[in-house]
Protein backbone atom coordinates (compact mmCIF):
# COMPACT_ATOMS: atom_id res chain seq x y z
CA UNK A 1 0.00 0.00 0.00
CA UNK A 2 1.35 3.41 -0.99
CA UNK A 3 1.20 6.07 1.72
CA UNK A 4 0.64 9.78 1.16
CA UNK A 5 3.20 11.92 3.00
CA UNK A 6 3.46 15.69 3.41
CA UNK A 7 6.80 17.14 4.56
CA UNK A 8 6.38 20.65 5.97
CA UNK A 9 9.58 22.53 5.21
CA UNK A 10 8.32 25.71 6.88
CA UNK A 11 7.98 23.97 10.25
CA UNK A 12 11.52 25.11 11.10
CA UNK A 13 12.18 28.51 12.72
CA UNK A 14 15.37 29.43 10.90
CA UNK A 15 16.08 28.71 7.24
CA UNK A 16 19.80 29.12 7.98
CA UNK A 17 19.92 25.98 10.14
CA UNK A 18 21.33 23.54 7.62
CA UNK A 19 20.73 20.41 9.69
CA UNK A 20 17.02 21.20 10.03
CA UNK A 21 16.74 21.93 6.33
CA UNK A 22 18.57 18.74 5.40
CA UNK A 23 16.67 16.40 7.71
CA UNK A 24 13.37 17.27 6.03
CA UNK A 25 14.88 17.05 2.55
CA UNK A 26 16.48 13.67 3.26
CA UNK A 27 13.30 12.34 4.83
CA UNK A 28 11.47 13.14 1.57
CA UNK A 29 14.12 11.39 -0.51
CA UNK A 30 14.06 8.28 1.69
CA UNK A 31 10.26 8.03 1.70
CA UNK A 32 10.20 8.26 -2.10
CA UNK A 33 12.77 5.47 -2.30
CA UNK A 34 10.33 3.35 -0.27
CA UNK A 35 7.72 3.92 -2.97
CA UNK A 36 5.47 6.37 -1.12
CA UNK A 37 3.90 9.54 -2.54
CA UNK A 38 5.60 12.59 -1.02
CA UNK A 39 4.48 16.21 -1.15
CA UNK A 40 7.19 18.71 -0.20
CA UNK A 41 5.13 21.52 1.32
CA UNK A 42 6.75 24.96 1.14
CA UNK A 43 3.65 27.00 1.90
CA UNK A 44 1.65 27.31 5.15
CA UNK A 45 -1.37 25.27 4.10
CA UNK A 46 -2.32 21.91 5.58
CA UNK A 47 -2.63 18.73 3.47
CA UNK A 48 -4.79 15.83 4.62
CA UNK A 49 -2.41 12.89 4.22
CA UNK A 50 -1.57 9.57 5.86
CA UNK A 51 1.62 10.93 7.39
CA UNK A 52 2.76 14.51 8.00
CA UNK A 53 6.40 15.32 8.84
CA UNK A 54 7.51 18.30 10.92
CA UNK A 55 10.71 19.29 12.63
CA UNK A 56 10.18 19.81 16.37
CA UNK A 57 6.96 20.11 18.35
CA UNK A 58 4.79 22.81 19.95
CA UNK A 59 4.82 24.18 23.49
CA UNK A 60 1.38 24.57 25.00
CA UNK A 61 0.32 28.01 26.19
CA UNK A 62 2.83 30.12 24.25
CA UNK A 63 2.38 32.69 21.51
CA UNK A 64 2.77 30.86 18.23
CA UNK A 65 5.14 32.31 15.67
CA UNK A 66 4.70 31.43 12.00
CA UNK A 67 6.56 28.11 12.05
CA UNK A 68 4.81 27.10 15.28
CA UNK A 69 1.43 27.92 13.77
CA UNK A 70 2.22 25.45 11.00
CA UNK A 71 3.31 22.77 13.44
CA UNK A 72 0.26 23.34 15.61
CA UNK A 73 -2.16 23.05 12.69
CA UNK A 74 -0.47 19.92 11.36
CA UNK A 75 -0.45 18.19 14.75
CA UNK A 76 -4.03 19.17 15.56
CA UNK A 77 -5.54 18.11 12.24
CA UNK A 78 -3.52 14.93 11.72
CA UNK A 79 -4.55 13.64 15.15
CA UNK A 80 -8.14 14.81 14.64
CA UNK A 81 -8.36 12.76 11.45
CA UNK A 82 -6.60 9.84 13.18
CA UNK A 83 -3.60 10.15 10.89
CA UNK A 84 0.09 10.21 11.84
CA UNK A 85 2.55 13.04 12.31
CA UNK A 86 6.30 12.44 12.48
CA UNK A 87 8.17 14.57 15.01
CA UNK A 88 11.92 15.05 14.61
CA UNK A 89 13.81 15.95 17.77
CA UNK A 90 17.36 16.25 19.11
CA UNK A 91 19.93 13.49 19.51
CA UNK A 92 19.89 12.03 23.06
CA UNK A 93 23.56 11.01 22.64
CA UNK A 94 24.70 14.47 21.54
CA UNK A 95 26.83 15.09 24.65
CA UNK A 96 29.48 12.73 23.29
CA UNK A 97 29.77 14.41 19.88
CA UNK A 98 29.09 18.16 20.07
CA UNK A 99 28.10 19.47 16.68
CA UNK A 100 26.41 16.15 15.81
CA UNK A 101 28.82 15.24 12.97
CA UNK A 102 26.91 12.07 12.06
CA UNK A 103 23.60 13.94 12.23
CA UNK A 104 21.80 11.46 14.43
CA UNK A 105 18.32 12.68 15.36
CA UNK A 106 15.33 11.00 16.99
CA UNK A 107 12.07 10.21 15.27
CA UNK A 108 8.63 9.39 16.64
CA UNK A 109 4.98 9.40 15.64
CA UNK A 110 2.30 11.67 17.16
CA UNK A 111 4.25 13.11 20.12
CA UNK A 112 7.73 13.90 21.38
CA UNK A 113 6.83 12.34 24.74
CA UNK A 114 7.35 8.59 25.27
CA UNK A 115 4.07 8.18 27.17
CA UNK A 116 2.10 9.65 24.26
CA UNK A 117 4.04 8.94 21.08
CA UNK A 118 5.01 5.88 19.05
CA UNK A 119 8.78 5.50 19.07
CA UNK A 120 8.99 2.42 16.85
CA UNK A 121 10.97 0.66 19.56
CA UNK A 122 8.94 -2.50 20.22
CA UNK A 123 11.30 -4.76 18.29
CA UNK A 124 14.92 -4.33 19.33
CA UNK A 125 17.90 -4.91 17.06
CA UNK A 126 20.99 -5.00 19.35
CA UNK A 127 23.22 -4.29 16.35
CA UNK A 128 21.72 -0.80 16.15
CA UNK A 129 23.13 0.20 19.57
CA UNK A 130 26.51 -1.25 18.59
CA UNK A 131 26.51 0.97 15.51
CA UNK A 132 25.53 4.11 17.42
CA UNK A 133 27.99 3.30 20.21
CA UNK A 134 30.78 3.08 17.64
CA UNK A 135 29.75 6.24 15.77
CA UNK A 136 29.26 8.28 18.94
CA UNK A 137 32.30 6.89 20.76
CA UNK A 138 30.29 5.91 23.84
CA UNK A 139 29.67 2.76 25.85
CA UNK A 140 27.85 1.96 29.06
CA UNK A 141 30.17 2.70 31.98
CA UNK A 142 29.84 0.73 35.22
CA UNK A 143 27.57 2.39 37.75
CA UNK A 144 29.52 4.82 39.91
CA UNK A 145 29.35 4.24 43.65
CA UNK A 146 31.40 7.26 44.69
CA UNK A 147 31.27 10.95 43.97
CA UNK A 148 30.62 14.24 45.72
CA UNK A 149 28.04 16.65 44.28
CA UNK A 150 24.47 16.28 43.14
CA UNK A 151 23.89 17.83 39.73
CA UNK A 152 20.56 19.54 38.98
CA UNK A 153 20.08 19.66 35.23
CA UNK A 154 17.67 22.46 34.37
CA UNK A 155 15.50 22.41 31.28
CA UNK A 156 14.65 25.31 29.04
CA UNK A 157 12.23 27.61 30.83
CA UNK A 158 9.09 27.65 28.70
CA UNK A 159 10.24 24.70 26.59
CA UNK A 160 7.75 22.01 25.62
CA UNK A 161 9.21 19.47 28.07
CA UNK A 162 8.58 21.74 31.06
CA UNK A 163 5.15 22.84 29.87
CA UNK A 164 3.87 25.60 32.17
CA UNK A 165 6.14 24.54 35.05
CA UNK A 166 8.61 27.30 36.00
CA UNK A 167 12.21 26.10 36.09
CA UNK A 168 13.13 27.98 39.27
CA UNK A 169 10.06 26.65 41.06
CA UNK A 170 11.05 23.15 40.01
CA UNK A 171 14.62 23.65 41.26
CA UNK A 172 13.50 25.01 44.63
CA UNK A 173 11.13 22.10 45.12
CA UNK A 174 13.83 19.55 44.25
CA UNK A 175 16.42 21.23 46.49
CA UNK A 176 14.00 21.11 49.41
CA UNK A 177 13.35 17.42 48.85
CA UNK A 178 17.05 16.57 48.52
CA UNK A 179 17.91 18.50 51.69
CA UNK A 180 15.55 16.23 53.64
CA UNK A 181 17.94 13.36 52.94
CA UNK A 182 21.37 14.71 51.98
CA UNK A 183 23.77 17.54 52.78
CA UNK A 184 25.92 16.98 49.69
CA UNK A 185 26.91 19.99 47.57
CA UNK A 186 24.35 20.74 44.87
CA UNK A 187 25.46 22.14 41.51
CA UNK A 188 22.85 23.66 39.19
CA UNK A 189 23.47 23.51 35.46
CA UNK A 190 21.34 25.80 33.28
CA UNK A 191 20.06 24.59 29.93
CA UNK A 192 22.68 25.73 27.38
CA UNK A 193 19.98 26.93 24.99
CA UNK A 194 18.03 28.96 27.56
CA UNK A 195 19.07 32.53 26.77
CA UNK A 196 17.15 33.89 29.74
CA UNK A 197 18.97 31.74 32.32
CA UNK A 198 21.79 34.25 32.84
CA UNK A 199 19.15 36.76 33.89
CA UNK A 200 16.77 34.72 36.03
CA UNK A 201 19.60 32.86 37.80
CA UNK A 202 21.54 36.08 38.53
CA UNK A 203 20.86 37.40 42.08
CA UNK A 204 21.57 40.99 41.03
CA UNK A 205 18.65 41.08 38.57
CA UNK A 206 15.97 40.64 41.20
CA UNK A 207 14.49 37.69 39.30
CA UNK A 208 16.46 34.95 41.03
CA UNK A 209 14.98 33.06 43.97
CA UNK A 210 17.69 30.37 44.25
CA UNK A 211 19.41 30.59 47.69
CA UNK A 212 23.01 30.42 46.44
CA UNK A 213 25.65 29.49 49.00
CA UNK A 214 28.75 27.33 49.61
CA UNK A 215 26.79 24.12 49.05
CA UNK A 216 24.52 25.41 46.29
CA UNK A 217 26.37 26.75 43.27
CA UNK A 218 25.84 27.48 39.59
CA UNK A 219 27.97 25.63 37.05
CA UNK A 220 30.03 27.69 34.61
CA UNK A 221 31.30 24.66 32.66
CA UNK A 222 30.46 24.82 28.95
CA UNK A 223 30.46 21.04 28.56
CA UNK A 224 28.11 18.69 30.43
CA UNK A 225 30.86 16.09 30.73
CA UNK A 226 32.80 18.48 32.99
CA UNK A 227 29.88 18.67 35.42
CA UNK A 228 29.52 14.90 35.43
CA UNK A 229 33.07 14.43 36.75
CA UNK A 230 32.95 13.62 40.44
CA UNK A 231 29.14 13.60 40.37
CA UNK A 232 27.26 11.45 42.88
CA UNK A 233 23.83 11.71 41.23
CA UNK A 234 22.12 13.70 38.47
CA UNK A 235 18.58 15.10 38.73
CA UNK A 236 16.30 16.23 35.91
CA UNK A 237 12.60 16.71 35.19
CA UNK A 238 12.10 14.72 31.97
CA UNK A 239 14.64 15.71 29.30
CA UNK A 240 17.83 14.41 27.70
CA UNK A 241 20.83 15.31 29.93
CA UNK A 242 20.23 12.39 32.29
CA UNK A 243 20.71 10.04 29.33
CA UNK A 244 24.33 11.18 29.30
CA UNK A 245 24.61 10.77 33.07
CA UNK A 246 23.20 7.24 32.99
CA UNK A 247 25.49 6.15 30.14
CA UNK A 248 28.45 7.54 32.06
CA UNK A 249 27.45 5.45 35.09
CA UNK A 250 25.98 8.19 37.29
CA UNK A 251 22.74 7.32 39.14
CA UNK A 252 19.83 9.44 37.96
CA UNK A 253 16.62 10.85 39.43
CA UNK A 254 13.70 12.25 37.42
CA UNK A 255 10.60 14.08 38.61
CA UNK A 256 8.41 13.35 35.57
CA UNK A 257 9.06 9.72 34.74
CA UNK A 258 6.12 9.42 32.36
CA UNK A 259 7.63 11.86 29.88
CA UNK A 260 11.23 10.83 30.45
CA UNK A 261 13.11 8.50 28.12
CA UNK A 262 14.85 7.21 31.26
CA UNK A 263 11.73 5.95 33.00
CA UNK A 264 12.86 2.33 33.29
CA UNK A 265 16.26 3.12 34.83
CA UNK A 266 15.57 6.30 36.85
CA UNK A 267 15.01 6.76 40.56
CA UNK A 268 11.96 8.84 41.44
CA UNK A 269 12.09 8.95 45.26
CA UNK A 270 14.60 11.35 46.79
CA UNK A 271 14.70 9.29 49.98
CA UNK A 272 17.05 7.07 47.95
CA UNK A 273 19.48 9.89 47.10
CA UNK A 274 22.20 8.38 49.31
CA UNK A 275 21.49 4.83 48.17
CA UNK A 276 20.11 5.06 44.63
CA UNK A 277 18.88 2.12 42.60
CA UNK A 278 21.33 0.88 39.96
CA UNK A 279 19.28 -1.14 37.41
CA UNK A 280 20.57 -2.89 34.33
CA UNK A 281 20.70 -0.46 31.38
CA UNK A 282 21.41 -2.65 28.36
CA UNK A 283 17.82 -3.10 27.17
CA UNK A 284 17.17 0.59 27.87
CA UNK A 285 20.01 1.89 25.71
CA UNK A 286 19.15 -0.58 22.95
CA UNK A 287 15.58 0.77 22.99
CA UNK A 288 16.84 4.35 22.62
CA UNK A 289 18.90 3.32 19.62
CA UNK A 290 15.81 2.18 17.72
CA UNK A 291 14.54 5.72 17.17
CA UNK A 292 17.86 7.42 16.43
CA UNK A 293 18.82 7.63 12.76
CA UNK A 294 21.49 9.50 10.86
CA UNK A 295 21.35 11.32 7.55
CA UNK A 296 22.61 8.59 5.24
CA UNK A 297 20.06 6.14 6.71
CA UNK A 298 17.35 8.75 6.28
CA UNK A 299 18.29 9.49 2.68
CA UNK A 300 18.59 5.83 1.69
CA UNK A 301 15.09 5.03 2.99
CA UNK A 302 16.29 2.72 5.79
CA UNK A 303 14.77 4.99 8.44
CA UNK A 304 11.36 5.20 6.78
CA UNK A 305 11.34 1.47 5.95
CA UNK A 306 11.63 0.85 9.69
CA UNK A 307 9.08 3.49 10.73
CA UNK A 308 6.38 2.85 8.12
CA UNK A 309 5.73 -0.63 9.60
CA UNK A 310 4.29 1.17 12.64
CA UNK A 311 1.78 3.15 10.54
CA UNK A 312 -0.26 -0.05 10.25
Amino acid sequence: MTLSIAVYHRSIPNAKNQEKLDVLRFFSEGARRCGDQVDDVHDKFYRNVDVAVIQGWVTEGVNLRAHLEIRNRVIRDQLKYKKHVVAIDSNLFLYATPGNPHHYLRFSFNSVFPDQGIYCDNLIDPVRWQKISRDQGISLKDWRTNGNHILLLLQRNGGWSMGAFDVQAWALNVIEQIRSYSDRPIVIRAHPGDKGALTYLNPSTGQCCIPWGPKLTLSTNPNLVDDLRGCWAAVNHNSSPVVAAAIEGIPIFVTDSGKSQCKEIANTNFSLIENPGLPDRQSWVERLSMFHWKFDELQSGETWAHMRKYVY
